[in-house]
């Protein structure tokens, strides 16, 4: 089968040829002439399939005809990568017919999202939230919406967005066509479905497998080992592109760091980064101006780069369909990558689930010179260690701890009586801990001072000890006693 069976305007025919598809990947096959005749569609497919093309292609071919200057098709997606991806394959597809997309997602200003808007573009590719901050705002009319897309519906619902796609539906048209696509099918994905698609047509292609084109190995090593065997890793490795997971954004970073150092072109991408530098990282990534990038599972879904290489697991992902997702991103369009896991003890359990869906055994590797045998770092000693529940202030972690003045000690004083109250905490001193002699009164008279010379022999003890003033603790504890607290 060829794209030319599916009897597409001749101007979108062209796209595709100039894009560089040859021929239909299967869910293309699958989906387009279900889409193409305006059924709703649930289709389950892992990323790297073309899945993008699948609901793109229709969609443009239906908005050939009709009214122009109106939003005619909705694309939800979960991420900010995602959205551009997708209006990259819709504006490379729709070259020489008018038509105009546009994304719509928080993180950036909103006037040109709002410009977009009154201008009219045929198709919105929008991340839920920011949607609906511009719905609120009388921005957006959706009234005309003739095809929904739902896209990586299984990850919105993990990122908690499906109480605003529900909100988002209650604005359309029911009278529209609706495609679902997920690569899982978890049983609130399919709740939202059945409440928002007319009688689908399924579609299931390659269900919960990895991509027959990738080739996977782990690499088991101690965890202390696990940056010195990912950089020694590079070093036998094509490093043209390279995508490195993370489980947290702040590894990511630190990670991202220990690689420039030995010398690599590296960029890294994570929440903690604005929408301009990740989206900067991925056109860097995407150009060759990076050799590697490292990334949480941010980049996931929605990263589309032909030509990677290489996915490396620094981190074990928490979940089978996670990890799926992660190395989807090489071996894509039928080329061929290799995924490679740094796998630790504590890994044993997520690999036995990802062998049983698989199929079979992931091989093991070691790389040879690499010294599996090293001792971890030494800890450092207790006594350097900063104590708890104090202040940081000025050097950031590991810095001495300082109480801030004024701070409230609520440390017990040897009264057995909270410090905060009577007792001052005593400050360190090497002096003797025998009284410090004080001068005689009489030494401390001035000329002309009439006050009484104090007994010579008599005690300097505090006042409020010979005073017949009750003290501040002595009133707060009658106080207690006679309100009964």
């Amino acid at each position: 089968m060829s794209f030319k069976s599916f009897e597409l305007d001749a101007r979108l025919m062209t796209s595709i040829a100039r894009a560089g598809y040859t021929e239909p990947t299967p869910i293309q096959k699958a989906a387009i002439p279900v889409a193409l005749a305006g059924r709703d569609l649930i289709g389950t497919a892992q990323t790297g399939t073309g899945k993008t093309a699948a609901f793109v292609l229709p969609i443009l071919q239906r908005l050939l005809t009709g009214p122009r200057n109106q939003t005619r098709a909705l694309i939800i997606t979960p991420t900010r990568e995602l959205a551009e991806q997708i209006n990259d394959t819709f504006k490379a597809l729709a070259v020489g017919t008018s038509l105009r997309s546009a994304t719509i997602y928080g993180g950036v200003g909103q006037a040109p999202q709002v410009r977009a808007l009154r201008d009219g573009v045929e198709v919105l590719v929008v991340c839920p939230g920011r949607l609906l901050d511009l719905i609120d705002q009388r921005y957006a009319k959706l009234t005309a919406i003739e095809v929904l897309v739902l896209d990586e519906a299984d990850r919105m619902f993990d990122m908690g967005f499906l109480p605003s796609v529900r909100k988002i539906l209650k604005h359309l048209s029911t009278r529209r066509q609706t495609m679902l696509f997920s690569a899982t099918f978890p049983r609130e994905v399919e709740e939202l479905a059945g409440q928002t698609l007319h009688r689908p047509e399924r579609i299931a292609v390659d269900l919960a497998k990895p991509a027959h084109t990738v080739t996977h190995a782990l690499f088991p090593v101690a965890a202390h080992l696990k940056t010195g065997l990912l950089l020694e890793l590079l070093k036998q490795t094509s490093t043209d592109s390279v995508l490195i997971f993370t489980r947290t954004k702040h590894r990511a970073q630190r990670l991202a760091q220990q690689i420039a150092r030995d010398g690599y072109k590296v960029t890294s991408l994570h929440s903690n980064r604005s929408q301009s530098q990740r989206q900067a990282a991925l056109n860097g990534f995407k150009g060759g101006a990076y050799q590697i990038m490292v990334a949480t599972d941010i980049a996931a879904r929605g990263l589309d780069v032909e030509s990677i290489s290489h996915v490396i697991n620094y981190d074990m992902p928490d979940t089978a369909d996670a990890y799926i997702h992660r190395i989807g991103r090489t071996g894509r369009a039928q080329r061929t990558g290799d995924a490679f896991t740094l796998l630790t003890s504590e890994d044993d359990g997520m690999v036995r689930a990802l062998e049983k869906i698989m199929g079979q055994r992931i091989p093991r590797q070691t790389l040879a010179g690499f010294d599996y045998a090293a001792a971890p770092p030494p800890r450092e000693p207790a006594g350097n260690a900063p104590a708890q529940g104090g202040f940081r202030r000025g050097g950031g972690r590991g810095a001495p701890m300082r109480r801030n003045e004024g701070h409230t000690d609520r440390r017990e004083s040897p009264t057995g009586r909270p410090a905060h109250v009577t007792d001052r905490p005593a400050a360190p001193s090497n002096r003797s801990s025998q009284p410090t002699a004080r001068p005689s009164a009489s030494a401390e008279r001035r000329p002309g001072d009439n006050r009484p010379t104090a007994n010579p022999g008599a005690s300097h003890a505090p006042a409020a000890a010979s005073s017949n003033k009750p003290s501040r603790w002595q009133y707060r504890s009658s106080r207690r006693s006679s309100t009964g607290r």
